[in-house]
C-alpha cells in the first residue's frame, strides 16, 4: 500500500523523521522512543495474567448452553431448590449387571459403593437409589442412579469430571459402571473437545510455519506473528480466569480464542512487516520513519479491520445466552490484546530488530519491493476482462450459496460424542432399557392443586409413553415433580410438537423442562436471535466501511460481497454436514442437520473475517486513488500492493481451520470446516477477484460520496504524507 502525497509544509515536519505522522504514526514513533518503559507494560501483562494463565482449562466452565428466562431454565432452578436436586443437571449413574439382577450381588455391592462415593461430593445435594418402574429396569438388569445437582450447572460439570473416573472404576465382575447426563455429556465433550484442539494445533503449527516462512521469506520474521499470537493469548488466558470469578466463563470461550487470535496475529504482522520493509529497504527510510510510515497506512488498515472484527461479533452478544455471550467476550479479548500487540508491541520488535528481521531469508525478501509483479500482472487481466472473471467468480459463489434454502438445524445430538464416552454409553443403555425416549425425561413443574389436571394432560399426550406418580416437594413450596418419558429420541424433531402441545394444554403455571427441553428452548432463542444479529452486523459492518472509505457505494459492495461468501460457506456446510457429503473422510456420523448455533455464531465469525479482508483491500485501493485519483491505478495497486499478502494470510488461515476438521467430535470439526472453506472463498474468490472487477466496474462512482455526508463523517485518509 505504497503512497507518495504532498508533504506538509516544513514547519509542520517532525525534525527526526521528516514528516507530520498521523495519530497511529505519533504512537509508533512513541514506542520507539519508550521502548523501556513499552516493554515494561507488555512484560507486566504476561507475566501478571500469565499468571492465572495455567487455570484456564480448569478454571472456566463447560456449561452456560442455556435460553435465559426460558420455561425450561426456571423448571431446572425449582426442580434442583425443592425437589433434592433431580433437575436436568443431575448425574445419573448407568448400572448394568449381566450375571443377574443388579440389585443384589455384585451388583448392589457396586451400588452400594457408588452411593457412598456420591455422598462424598458435597456439591451433590441427594442421592437417589433406583425405583422399580421408574429407575430400575424391568428385566432388573439395569439401574440408574440420580446424584442430584447441589451447585449450578457450571460446577455440576466439574463434578461430573471429578467422579467419573471413580465411578468408572468400580466396574467388574460382570457390573458395568457409567455415568451419564447432561452434565457428564458436557464433561465428555469438553475432554474430547480439549484433545482434539491439542491434536490439531500440532498438526498446524508445522504447517503455519511453513507458510509463514513462505510469506514473510525469513525464519526470523515468521516467528513475529508468533510473538503476537502468544502475547495476546497469555493475556487473554489470564483474563478470562479472572473474568470468571465474577461471571461464567465458557471453555470454548479460550477455544475460539486461541483459533482466532493465530489467525489475526498473522495478517496483522503480516501487513506491518510488509509495510515496514518497503519503507526501510524501498524508499531507504530511517528505522523511525519507517515505523511511522508503517503504522500510518498499514497500521491503520489494522485498526479499522480490527474494529470491524470487534463489531461483528458484539452483536452477537444480544443472544441471551452465557455460552454464546462468554464465547464472543472471550474472542473478543483475545482480538484486543493481538490488536494491541500489533500496534504497539510489533513496531518495537520491528524497530528494535529492524534489517535483522531479514535473517535466514529467502533471496527475493531484499528487493525492498512490497508491490508484487504478479499480482500486478493479474489486477491488469482484471482490469481488461472483468465480465468473465466477474460472472465466473459470481457463478460459483451462488452455485455453493444456493444449498443454504435446504439447511436445517438443530441442537447437538448424543452423536457428537466419540463412541466410547462414558456419557454416550450410558445414554444408550437407558435408551436400551427404558425406552427411546428415557434419555430425553421431561421436568413438569406443577403446583399441587392442580396435579390431577396436569397429570389427566401428560397421560393423555400421543407423545408421551409413561410418566411416573407426581413427587410432592418436602419443603412445603406447594410445587410437585412429574417425569414423563417421550416417545421418541431427544433429539428426534417431534419432541419439539410434544412440548408445544403440552405447554399449550397443562394449567398456565406449569413448567415444562429437562435437559432436551433446554436444547429445544435454545434452538428456538437461537432461530429468534439469528435474524437480528445477523441484520446488526451487516448494517454495522456496512457503517464502518462508510466512515473508513468514506464512500458509500463500495461500502455496500464490500459488505455485500462478504454477505455472498459467508452464504456459500453454509451452502457447502449444508452438503457435508447435513446431507454426509465427505463425512467417511472426514471422520465424523452426520446427524443429518447443522447444529443450531453455527448459523449465528459462525456468521459472526465469518463476516468478520471476509471484512478483514474487505479492509487491506479497499483501504490499499483508496490510498491509490486518493494519491492518483485514477480508478485503474486504485484497482491495479490495490491488487498489486496487498494481492500477496491477502493471498498468503488466506492460505495461513485456511491450513489453521482446516486442521481443526482432521480430529475429534463433531463441532469443532464443523468450525473448522465452515471457517476454512469460508475463508478459502472469500480470500481468493471474493477479495482476489470479485471485489476489485467490482472496483473496475463502477470506476469513479466507487469513491463519491455527496457533500453532506462527507462533512459529517471523520476525515479518514490513508495515504502517507
Amino acid at each position: 500500500m505504497t503512497a507518495i502525497a504532498s508533504r506538509p509544509s516544513r514547519s509542520d515536519l517532525d525534525p527526526e523523521i521528516g514528516f507530520h505522522p498521523g495519530p497511529l504514526g505519533r504512537l509508533g514513533v512513541w514506542v520507539t522512543r519508550r521502548r523501556r518503559t513499552t516493554a515494561a507494560i507488555w512484560m507486566l501483562l504476561i507475566v501478571g495474567l500469565g499468571a492465572f494463565a495455567p487455570r484456564v482449562e480448569s478454571e472456566l466452565s463447560g456449561a452456560g448452553w442455556q435460553a435465559d428466562g426460558s420455561q425450561s431454565v426456571a423448571a431446572r432452578e425449582l426442580a434442583r431448590d425443592h425437589f433434592g436436586g433431580n433437575a436436568s443437571s443431575a448425574i445419573q449413574v448407568v448400572v448394568r449387571s449381566t450375571d443377574g439382577p443388579v440389585t443384589e450381588g455384585a451388583g448392589a455391592d457396586v451400588l452400594a459403593r457408588a452411593t457412598a462415593l456420591l455422598d462424598a461430593d458435597p456439591r451433590i445435594a441427594e442421592v437417589i437409589q433406583p425405583r422399580p418402574g421408574a429407575t430400575l429396569s424391568q428385566d432388573g438388569k439395569t439401574a440408574v442412579l440420580l446424584a442430584g445437582a447441589g451447585a449450578d450447572t457450571n460446577e455440576m460439570v466439574r463434578v461430573a469430571d471429578d467422579v467419573k473416573g471413580p465411578l468408572q472404576e468400580l466396574s467388574g465382575d460382570g457390573v458395568s459402571v457409567n455415568p451419564t447426563g447432561a452434565s457428564l455429556l458436557w464433561s465428555d465433550f469438553n475432554e474430547a473437545n480439549l484433545s482434539a484442539m491439542l491434536k490439531s494445533e500440532l498438526f498446524s503449527w508445522p504447517v503455519t510455519l511453513a507458510i509463514l516462512v513462505l510469506a514473510f521469506g525469513a525464519l526470523v520474521a515468521a516467528g513475529l506473528p508468533l510473538l503476537l499470537t502468544l502475547s495476546g493469548l497469555v493475556a487473554s488466558a489470564g483474563s478470562l480466569v479472572l473474568i470468571n470469578q465474577f461471571v461464567p466463563v465458557s471453555i470454548w470461550a479460550m477455544n475460539f480464542a486461541m483459533m482466532f487470535a493465530l489467525a489475526l496475529g498473522i495478517d496483522y504482522a503480516l501487513f506491518l512487516v510488509v509495510r515496514y520493509r518497503a519503507a526501510r529497504m524501498g524508499s531507504q527510510e530511517s528505522p523511525r520513519a519507517a515505523i511511522a510510515e508503517t503504522m500510518d497506512t498499514a497500521g491503520k488498515a489494522v485498526l479499522l479491520s480490527g474494529a470491524t472484527v470487534l463489531i461483528s461479533l458484539s452483536a452477537v452478544m444480544l443472544v441471551p445466552s452465557p455460552s454464546f455471550r462468554s464465547m464472543a467476550g472471550g474472542i473478543m479479548l483475545a482480538v484486543l490484546f493481538v490488536l494491541a500487540a500489533t500496534l504497539t508491541l510489533l513496531p518495537l520488535v520491528l524497530f528494535k530488530l529492524d534489517d535483522r528481521i531479514n535473517k535466514f531469508s529467502l533471496p527475493w525478501v531484499r528487493a525492498g519491493e512490497h508491490r508484487s509483479a504478479r499480482f500486478a500482472a493479474w489486477g491488469e487481466r482484471l482490469w481488461k476482462r472483468p465480465l468473465i472473471w466477474g460472472l465466473g467468480s459470481l457463478i460459483v459463489l451462488v452455485a455453493l450459496a444456493a444449498p443454504i434454502f435446504g439447511l436445517k438445524t438443530a441442537m447437538p445430538s448424543i452423536k457428537v460424542l466419540p463412541e466410547d464416552a462414558s456419557a454416550r454409553i450410558g445414554y444408550d443403555l437407558v435408551q436400551e432399557s427404558f425406552g427411546p425416549g428415557a434419555p430425553g425425561t421431561l421436568q413438569i413443574i406443577v403446583k399441587q392443586a392442580q396435579v390431577k389436571e396436569a397429570a389427566a394432560v401428560v397421560a393423555g399426550d400421543p407423545g408421551i409413553a409413561g410418566a411416573m406418580p407426581a413427587a410432592p416437594a418436602s419443603d412445603g413450596s406447594g410445587l410437585s415433580l412429574i417425569q414423563a418419558i417421550p416417545t421418541v429420541d431427544p433429539s428426534d424433531p417431534a419432541l419439539a410438537a410434544t412440548v408445544d402441545r403440552l405447554r399449550a394444554e397443562l394449567p398456565s403455571t406449569t413448567l415444562v423442562g429437562g435437559a432436551a427441553v433446554e436444547n429445544l428452548d435454545l434452538k428456538t432463542q437461537l432461530d429468534d436471535s439469528t435474524p437480528l444479529v445477523v441484520g446488526v452486523i451487516l448494517a454495522l459492518g456496512f457503517l464502518l466501511l462508510l466512515v473508513a472509505l468514506q464512500a458509500p457505494l463500495i461500502a455496500l459492495l464490500g459488505t455485500l460481497v462478504s454477505l455472498l461468501s459467508t452464504a456459500a460457506a453454509f451452502g457447502v456446510a449444508r452438503l457435508i454436514f447435513q446431507e454426509g457429503w465427505g463425512a467417511g473422510f472426514f471422520g465424523f456420523e452426520s446427524q443429518g442437520f447443522l447444529d443450531a448455533w453455527a448459523p449465528v455464531f459462525f456468521f459472526a465469525m465469518i463476516f468478520a473475517i471476509a471484512m478483514d479482508y474487505t479492509v487491506f483491500l479497499l483501504a490499499s485501493a483508496k490510498e491509490h486513488y486518493e494519491r492518483s485519483g485514477d480508478p485503474h491505478e486504485a484497482m491495479v495497486g490495490a491488487v498489486a500492493h496487498s494481492g500477496r499478502v491477502i493471498f498468503a494470510a488466506g492460505a495461513v488461515m485456511v491450513a489453521v481451520f482446516f486442521t481443526f476438521a482432521l480430529s475429534g467430535p463433531l463441532p469443532p470439526k464443523e468450525m473448522g470446516i465452515i471457517l476454512g472453506v469460508a475463508v478459502l472463498l472469500d480470500a481468493f474468490l471474493v477479495r482476489l477477484i470479485l471485489l476489485p472487477v467490482l472496483l473496475r466496474i463502477t470506476g469513479r462512482a466507487a469513491w463519491w460520496a455527496p457533500q453532506w455526508l462527507t462533512r459529517i463523517l471523520p476525515n479518514i485518509r490513508f495515504a502517507h504524507g
